[in-house]
């Protein structure tokens, strides 16, 4: 950088006369200046004050920037500007031909503008740069364009209130941000009315049209929508499939947002005729294009955001940049029409999988519900929706209650669920974690991660709470006896499921860094063992719940660590336990595959030039090693654990043969859970595949150097299947 004196060297500047503009302020003209500094000034090189901040100026709005003033890139001053100059005419042409066209080009186009709203865009930069939105008296004149932009309205405002309520829109802030728009109208509650009085209009006005000779004279008085009697059944079609897509896709939203999921069952039929609606749509668009510009439909298609390829009428994305303060002024790029209307199917999916959900009473079925249905990679608003049925007034679907919800997971009689226990702070904080959860649950995948992260912790320290707050009103819960109380029996249930879904939740976490890809091949090893550990941990709360509802006494002489890892050969084990049994092992197995070729081969090792290995070890389990999740774990266990581990070992070989017998085992067990079926297949994939692989290393990596193992994600998520190449 360069400061003044740097750019002048030794010239004299000449200065202008100074122009008088205050007491205590003058001006001077600094284009003689800046023109012998521009001579000497290099790539890099800045004029600056001496109190001159990078930061700050960085920080700050660039005049006459078009990407950081919004006043630089606009067409129009005002709406009424806009207006005056034709931009938003009404009616859309004096030839009615031309009018329908651009009708349905508009209509076209704000589905495309939803669709980008509801990808993380402002709503005031896409929905609402329609000119006939922001105007709603103007279009009062056009029954067809009146009727379809109330019910717009209707809709983003709907969706506006679920996401608000759910809060979702932390993910994209930008989503409910209104900017003073006007989303709500006077009238806008009927607008179903209006949009049923046109649909029945045009659908006359179709069955006219195909009418045979004879009726034809019967129907006479009734208008055709526009001039052109061969375009007026294509026509017909089109407006009917829009104006009727629009209608169901309102009472989707509005049923689903219906307390206690009363609405799902009306909302899934409206999702069905949706999908017919906008099949229509889709091939109402060879039609469309056919008026306007004949040619190959693929082509046309790609970028343009109406189903006919002209430019609509009545929109000015900038427009809103300028009017409203807090809408970003960079510019924004419009989706294709047709990548909308894909949009549109899968998120109308998402919806229909919500509105199949049978709201399970039990606490297990809702997370293994959620986390199938983020396998899905779900849309912001589906997500949103999920959230409003699972969490309503702060109870499950809004009729049960925290603490009978935590009564029915942790195996109690039905009489508990009333006992004054559940009045106590700590329980009441309890169950406003549970809620925290599962809003965590249904946010994306990668906020999920960042917020569970954080919600370890706490669930740590809540179990320390209970324990305390339950030896006060209870007294010494430890022991067990035939003679316990039912309060007694409430806190020794509650306690041991905390501790199994704090596990829960750890796993959950590390699983997640392979969705995200958080994890480099050389800290597989670290990631697995680690999981090993949480797996086992999750295996073992989760047993002694179902011990402790079946008053079951633990065996004798036989450490809770030895009972999970014998689980296989143990009969008494339930499947759900046998389930978890076989992830132990995929991890174990994993674990010790992974360390072997370090040790041996010398792959996968986890160096950089920056960071360490240990380094590495506290940065990916930083907040699970916070939490003490488990209790003196460390790296150095790591290490001592993975350091002698070898190829021949034929414990690892166990680990995949055992995982393969009992998931066979289990398919008897899970006959009828189709999501339990298809996670036995895959691993059942990962540990035969595995198996091989481990072996074709075991007896020709020794003679043959150019083997190589790679290890890739092609059978599960988050358990690695191991791939032998020759270089």
């Amino acid at each position: 950088m360069a400061d003044v004196s740097e750019a002048e060297g030794d010239r004299e500047v000449p200065i202008c006369p100074s122009i008088p503009s205050g007491e205590q302020t003058v001006w001077a003209d600094a284009s003689s200046v800046l023109q012998f500094a521009c001579n000497d000034l290099r790539d890099g090189e800045l004029i600056h004050a001496e109190n001159f901040n990078l930061f700050a100026a960085m920080s700050a709005l660039e005049i006459m920037d078009p990407k950081m003033d919004s006043g630089m890139v606009r067409t129009y001053y005002s709406v009424d500007e806009a207006i005056e100059y034709g931009a938003a005419p009404i009616p859309l042409s004096f030839d009615k031909t031309v009018d329908v066209q651009r009708v349905i080009d508009i209509m076209d186009h704000l589905l495309a503008c939803e669709a980008t709203w509801h990808k993380g865009c402002s709503l005031a930069q896409t929905v609402f740069s329609c000119l006939y939105l922001l105007r709603p008296d103007r279009t009062s004149s056009h029954a067809i364009l009146h009727s379809y932009c109330r019910v717009m309205r209707a809709t983003c405002n709907a969706v506006v209130c679920t996401v608000s309520d759910t809060r979702t829109n932390e993910e994209e802030d930008l989503f409910t941000m209104t900017h003073g728009l006007p989303l709500k109208v006077d009238g806008d509650d009927k607008c179903l009315t209006m949009l049923h009085a046109v649909e029945e209009t045009i659908a006359r006005q179709l069955r006219a049209c195909k009418a045979t000779l004879s009726k034809k004279r019967v129907t006479e008085d009734i208008e055709p929508l526009q001039n052109n009697p061969d375009l007026e059944e294509g026509f017909c079609k089109s407006l009917l499939c829009r104006l009727r897509f629009r209608k169901h896709f309102y009472h989707v939203v509005t049923n689903m947002k219906r307390p206690q999921g009363r609405g799902l069952e009306l909302a899934k039929k409206h999702i069905a005729c949706c999908f017919e609606e906008l099949e229509s749509m889709i091939k109402s668009a060879e039609f469309l294009r056919s008026i306007n510009a004949p040619g190959t439909l693929e082509d046309g298609m790609r970028n343009e955001t109406t189903a006919s390829g002209c430019q609509p009428v009545g929109f000015d994305s900038t427009l809103n940049s300028r009017l409203s303060a807090p809408t970003p002024p960079r510019a924004i790029e419009t989706i294709s029409w047709k990548k909308a209307a894909e949009y549109f199917q899968k998120l109308l999916h998402e919806l229909e999988i919500i509105c199949s959900y049978s709201l399970d009473p039990v606490f297990e079925g809702v997370l293994r519900f959620v986390v199938e249905f983020q396998k899905f990679q779900p849309e912001l608003v589906a997500r949103a929706h999920l959230q409003h049925l699972l969490v309503q007034d702060g109870k499950l679907y809004g009729r049960d209650s925290v603490f009978a919800v935590i009564c029915k997971v942790s195996l109690l009689p039905e009489v508990a669920k009333n006992h004054d226990i559940q009045k106590n702070e700590t329980v009441v904080q309890l169950g406003q974690l549970l809620i925290t959860l599962l809003r965590v649950l249904c946010t994306n995948i990668s906020w999920q991660r960042r917020k569970l992260g954080k919600i370890l912790q706490d669930w740590r320290i809540i179990h320390v709470q209970l324990e305390l707050a339950f030896r006060k009103e209870c007294g010494d819960i430890s022991a067990t006896s035939r003679h316990e109380n039912i309060c007694m029996k409430i806190c020794r249930h509650i306690l041991i499921w905390v501790e199994e879904q704090t596990y829960w939740i750890a796993s959950r976490f590390l699983m997640l860094g392979f969705e995200l890809d958080l994890y480099s091949t050389g800290e597989y090893c670290m990631v697995y063992w680690y999981m090993y550990i949480i797996l086992i941990k999750l295996a073992e709360r989760t047993h002694m719940r179902a011990m402790t509802s079946n008053e079951i006494s633990k065996k004798k002489g036989k450490k809770k660590r030895d009972l999970v890892k014998d689980g296989g050969k143990d009969n008494q084990l339930p499947p759900a336990i046998l389930f978890l049994q076989c992830h132990v092992y995929l991890a174990e197995g994993l674990t010790m595959m992974l360390a072997a070729l370090r040790n041996e081969r010398q792959i996968y090792l986890s160096t950089g030039p920056f960071n360490s290995e240990h380094e590495r070890f506290v940065q990916h389990f930083e907040l699970l090693l916070k939490a003490c999740l488990p209790d003196h774990v460390s790296y150095y266990s790591f290490e001592e654990t993975t350091a002698h581990a070898r190829l021949s070992s034929v414990s690892m070989y166990n680990c995949f043969k055992e995982t393969q017998r009992i998931a066979k085992e289990l398919r008897s067990n899970f006959s009828d859970d189709s999501d339990k079926m298809a996670e036995l297949r895959r691993i059942e994939q990962v540990a035969e595949h595995n198996s091989v692989a481990l072996s074709l290393i075991s007896r020709l990596g020794a003679v043959d150097a150019s083997l190589k193992v790679q290890f890739e994600f092609s059978h599960h998520p988050f358990f690695a299947t191991a791939v032998v190449k020759r270089s």
